[in-house]
């Protein structure tokens, strides 16, 4: 059944002809936002509308006009890696929708997926560092784009709210810290931030990584995007315990190939910052806002506790040494 606001929307982007009434079809996976497949006469499309409430247990809310921000980040992105983003078709803002190419599951399988099923490629993890790192660089470099990125407060209501500052009301032992690591980062302003980059919202196409789900996009702190994908990367460790040492190795040569791209600030304090905010994240996927869905069990939410709180007392300085405290936990 077509979703009348939707279908609106579309013939007002021109995709839907004024007698058309193509079919939806709702797409699982999104928590922010509606998502559906579109078969219009001319073809099958993808279409995003944005949330006002999240799908999550907590009662996290975000503006829907963040929708508009994920449509300029695509279009940035676009014209700096082409293949790294689905094609932009059009963006309505007063429906909060966007509208992009449909990239069939059956050669654009979700990297989360992937990994859960076994299938690591250190290689794949490595051009979505270089891909990230592009992007940052080329974005380091105009400066003149943060005034189309005015979206502090989104990125502080929908990232550094949920995860930071919530996970310190759960660890007063470490407030402090998690407070100056969302002090940092609301401060920092280097380049174009996606907000989101989770293995969930990269998928593996036929040329390479693609991202998705730019709704958090904002000029701030890019250490954010690395940490925020890193992170998932140690977390599957106890997901899937067999993979482990796989993740590890895709870990390693996600951070490598995104640092040898650094060309904005020195790259060893930007791997700082990135090193100190990763376990802040590491712990808020436990007790922030937006905990992962598959790790259930106590015990292994404990061992995530001890690893990140013990990190965030005692900062550290590269992301190998966060690497090496995760591996002794796992015993690897």
């Amino acid at each position: 059944m077509a979703d009348p606001e939707l279908l609106a929307a579309l013939r007002r982007m021109g995709l839907a002809g004024p007698d058309e009434t193509p079919r939806f079809t709702a797409l699982t996976g999104g928590v922010s936002s509606d998502i559906f497949r579109v078969d219009l006469a001319a073809g099958s499309i993808c279409v995003k509308r944005a949330l006002a409430k999240l799908r999550v247990t907590a009662d996290w809310r975000a503006p829907v006009a963040r929708n508009l921000y994920e449509a300029r980040w695509m279009r940035v992105a676009a014209g700096i890696v082409p293949q790294a983003v689905p094609r932009l078709l059009g963006q309505d803002e007063a429906a909060g929708a966007l509208a992009m190419a449909y990239l069939a599951p059956e050669d654009h399988p979700v990297w989360k997926a992937e990994l859960r099923d076994g299938r690591t490629d250190p290689a794949f993890a490595a051009e979505v560092g270089r891909r990230l790192a592009a992007i940052h660089a080329a974005t380091a470099a105009d400066p003149a784009l943060a005034a189309e990125f005015p979206t502090d407060a989104i990125f502080y209501d929908i990232r550094l709210e949920p995860y930071l500052v919530a996970t310190a009301a759960a660890h007063p032992d470490c407030a402090a810290a998690l407070h100056a690591l969302v002090e940092t980062t609301r401060t920092t302003k280097r380049a174009l931030v996606h907000g989101d980059v989770s293995p969930k919202n990269i998928l593996a196409g036929p040329q390479g990584p693609v991202f998705l789900d730019a709704e958090c996009a904002w000029w701030g702190e890019p250490a954010f995007d690395l940490a925020f994908c890193l992170n998932h990367l140690l977390l599957k460790g106890l997901w899937r315990p067999e993979s482990a040492l796989d993740f590890l190795a895709c870990f390693d040569a996600l951070s490598e190939a995104y640092l040898a791209g650094v060309d904005w600030e020195s790259a060893d304090a930007f791997e700082s910052r990135a090193a100190r905010l990763l376990p802040g994240l590491f712990l808020a996927r436990i007790d922030g806002k937006s905990p992962v869905e598959y790790l259930t069990d106590a015990a292994q939410k404990d061992r995530v506790r001890c690893v990140a709180r013990a990190l965030l007392l005692d900062p550290p300085g590269t992301l190998s040494e966060v690497r090496a405290a995760w591996a002794r936990e796992l015993g690897l």
